[in-house]
């Protein structure tokens, strides 16, 4: 068995940043609140977003105990990243970020800067467990909430605020078909045999179109009727091991009190044949309400997320 999970880790950085606790003893509490969290999860690789400076990252994995192997990818501008935390060593590490052949660069605001690449890198590594070995590719995808210039978490009018919403939402799109891609190229096809993980912060719930960009081919999702019945398009897909995860979990942020699952796990055919209902949970830690303002929660211990875990019996 291999226990695998993904968490958003909320802007972990040392203190004195922009983002970060503001004082040395908030940042003592936030450390040993995602340490305490990560002990009781009991997990062998852990896919990580919103790490801030390496330094805090390593605090963290000091913290837990024990030996881990960490795995970061470049930042984006705001200084976050994806990354891994793992008791198994991690090879064939890759950043990805460049958008596929085909995918033109894309508006991300009012002036005449476009996008090519993923604004936060996806970050790909593989594990061995016995013989068999895992492709993980982790990722945090555009977020809903919008900002728009100066910094600003509120529009000046409602047609700013429709049009940052669509350079948003094209962004998180592009930077999904840009994972996907990625993950075809793992596949090659092969799916049925390979066994290959994306996990990550989609910002999305399971049914929106930017998450869906990742399964590949449709018509196979679980608790489908087509689930069972084998096709051509198994050994391209991904399906989303959101449906098992029991109906009371099945959150990963609590939004002005509203739950969201916008943190997911997705799996290769090779390995959702082997899972069931209850094979896939969240973690049990506190879980906060959050508003459209993150400066609200600066100083505030752990993190907004709860983690996503699934175990594998390989």
């Amino acid at each position: 068995m291999v226990k695998v999970g993904t968490w958003n880790l909320e802007n972990l950085f040392k203190p004195g940043g922009d983002a970060g606790p503001t004082t040395g003893q908030a940042y003592e509490a936030k450390v040993t609140a995602l340490a305490e969290t990560i002990t009781n999860l009991q997990v062998d690789v852990l896919a990580v977003q919103e790490v801030g400076t390496p330094e805090a990252m390593d605090d963290l994995a000091s913290q837990v105990g024990g030996q881990w192997h960490v795995e970061l990818a470049k930042p984006d501008g705001r200084g976050i990243r994806v990354g891994f935390l793992s008791r198994l060593p991690l090879a064939a590490v890759e950043q990805v970020s460049a958008f596929p052949d085909g995918l033109h660069p894309i508006q991300v605001d009012d002036t005449n800067t476009d996008m090519a690449v993923m604004g936060r890198p996806a970050l790909a590594v593989r594990v061995t467990v016995g013989a068999q070995s895992l492709d993980l590719t982790t990722f945090h995808l555009k977020s809903k909430l919008l900002t728009f210039p100066g910094g600003r978490f509120a529009p000046r009018d409602e047609d700013e605020r429709v049009r940052y919403g669509v350079y948003a939402l094209s962004r998180r799109a592009a930077e999904a078909a840009t994972v996907r891609a990625h993950i075809q190229a793992l596949l090659d096809n092969q799916g049925m045999d390979r066994p290959v993980i994306a996990l990550g912060d989609c910002n999305d719930e399971a049914d929106a179109a930017t998450t869906q960009l990742l399964l590949g081919p449709p018509g196979s999702e679980i608790g489908t009727a087509g689930f069972n019945r084998p096709d051509a398009g198994d050994g391209q897909r991904l399906w989303n091991l959101a449906p098992l995860i029991p109906e009371k979990q099945r959150y990963s942020r609590l939004v002005l009190g509203q739950p969201q699952l916008i943190d997911h796990i997705l799996v290769s055919h090779n390995l959702v044949q082997l899972l069931g209902p209850g094979d896939v949970t969240t973690g049990d830690n506190h879980t906060p309400s959050v508003t459209n303002d993150p400066n609200d929660r600066h100083n505030e211990p752990g993190s907004d997320h709860r983690p996503v875990l699934v175990g594998i019996p390989i």
